[in-house]
Order: C-alpha cells, then structure tokens, then sequence
C-alpha cells in the first residue's frame, strides 16, 4: 500500500453532481476535508498540460460514478489552486489522495492501469460503509510484526503509517515499543515526546513505565544479590534487585521478586513493593502474560 499520493488527473469536465466536482484552495476544506467525515473523498490533484492526468482522470470518474455515491471525487487544479498541493507535498502530477475522517490514508502517483484505479476506489468505498481503513490495516501489520519479534518490519510500517497521519497515537506508541525493544531508549523517549499533549494509548504508557524503571534503576545486582544469599527477608535487598532487573526490562523476574516481598510483607515500606509492581505491570502492557500472571499470583496473595 502507497501512503503518499499517486495519482490525479482528468482534463476539465462537467463534474457529475456532487459526487464529482471541481474544487479551489477556498472550498478545499469543505469539499474535502469536511465532506470526508461522511463518506470517503478521493482528491486529484492535476493540470491542464499533464498529459498522464488527462489519461488518469476519465478512469477515477468512471470508478467513482459506479460506487454509486460511496466515494467522492474532488479535482483540483494545481496551477490555478496551489496551496494545499503544496501542503501535502505533491511533487509530480498525477496525485491522487483518498481522505477519510478529515486526513489523508491512502494515495498512489501517476497514471495506473483502469483495473488497479477501479480497485482503489474498491477500497475506500469498503472503508465508507465501516471496513478497516489502510492505516488501520497496516497498524495491525505493524502490530503483527512486533509481536512476531520483526522490528525492522515494525518500524517501516509504523513509519509509514507516520507519513501519513504524524500525531497517530498508535503508531507513536508502537514505534517507540520498537525502540525500546531493540536497546535505544533515547530513541524511544524522542517518540515519545512527539505525541499530542495528553496523549493515551497502551503502547505508550508502556513505553512510559518501562523508561521510568530504567531511570530509577541500579546498575549492578550482585551485591543485592549476595544480601539476599545471606538473609531472604531482606526486603530493601530484593526490592533493589527488582528495580534492577526492571530497569533491564527483566520484567517477569522483578515481578517475581516484588510478589516474594508482598507475599513476606505486603505492608512493606508504605506498601512499596505493590506500587512497583503495578509499575512493571504498565511497563509489560496490561494484557501481557506478564501481567495476567503476575495480577493473579498478586490476588492469590491478598486475598488468601
């Protein structure tokens, strides 16, 4: 899938109704931008002198015409309307952008084959009637890559999805899982502090708590180790030695070693060992066999 648009063209015809008009710089946020909350809008950008455009145009508006109202499609003109051909960074004509909810998802360059354009207006008219979206398909491609362990996979389609939607809290969050997974914490904060202000997702939150742990962790656990050799109930030993494996994002063995205090002592110092380990939980992700685990050793403990 292209993110950044492809194509656009046709040469100036009597647009058919308002499922295919003309638009200028003045009507694109209405005829686009706001039109794309109800149904999907496909925006070619050309010129009269293009001749790809005049090959690419008669294709998108017979596609368009047969989706019945699905699809719309919108012209426009980039010699005589320039400003958001110039936002969306169009540098060769034909462009072709589909926008759906008031933002670009998908896109091609150049003229394509009838079969390939009609099966792009396909597509988006899936999306109008409620189908995943291609950003939304690839940010579960995305997520399948990471889970399978391919972080360079992971990155480029995040990435990807990025290009196209730059505050996307998913993939922020996904990248920066991705980051963290492969050693560059500082990588991972600098995602981080890109996404929107107030900003939640799993991911990040993730990606939060585990940089959390790594900055308050110590750097070596023998000697806590050794504590502990010597006496089991020493609790600020086994609490130091968790934070340590935390911060070396040995996730499962500190939260073994704060449920081993909790289970001695769940009062603890103020409770300290419960509070870390709700910490790791975030930093593991709520869903991970990691938490599951650990929560119902966690009620086995209280409750018992």
């Amino acid at each position: 899938m292209s993110l950044i648009g492809e194509t656009a063209g046709k040469t100036p015809g009597k647009p058919s109704g308002d499922i295919i008009k003309d638009a200028t710089d003045a009507s694109f946020a209405a005829d686009v931008l706001d039109a794309s909350r109800e149904v999907p809008v496909i925006v070619d950008f050309w010129a009269t002198w293009c001749g790809p455009c005049r090959q690419l145009g008669p294709a998108l508006e017979k596609a368009v015409a047969a989706a019945k109202g699905a699809v719309k499609l919108v012209k426009v003109d980039i010699d005589a309307n320039p400003a958001y051909a110039g936002q969306l960074r169009v540098q060769s004509i034909p462009a072709v952008f589909a926008f759906v909810d008031g933002r670009p998802v998908d896109g091609f360059m150049g003229a394509l084959p009838d079969s390939q354009v009609k099966a792009f207006v396909d597509k988006l008219a899936k999306m109008g009637k409620g189908g995943p979206s291609p950003l939304d398909e690839m940010l579960a491609l995305a997520k399948d890559a990471l889970e399978l362990g391919d972080m360079g996979g992971a990155a480029q389609a995040y990435a990807q999805v990025l290009q196209a939607d730059p505050e996307n809290v998913k993939a922020l969050g996904g990248l920066a899982k991705v980051y963290l997974a492969s050693g560059d914490a500082e990588r991972a904060g600098e995602i981080l502090a890109m996404a929107p202000p107030g900003a939640k997702d799993p991911d990040l939150d993730s990606v939060r708590a585990a940089l959390a742990l790594a900055a308050e962790a110590p750097s070596e656990t023998a000697a806590f180790e050794a504590r502990l050799a010597a006496n089991p109930d020493d609790h600020e030993a086994r609490f130091e030695l968790a934070k340590a494996l935390a911060g070396a994002h040995r996730l499962e063995a500190a939260a073994a070693e704060l449920l081993t205090i909790i289970e001695k002592d769940r009062a603890w110092n103020d409770e300290a060992a419960r509070k870390q380990l709700l910490t790791v939980f975030e930093a593991a992700g709520q869903m991970s066999e990691i938490s599951r685990n650990g929560r119902r050793r966690l009620s086995a403990i209280l409750f018992s």
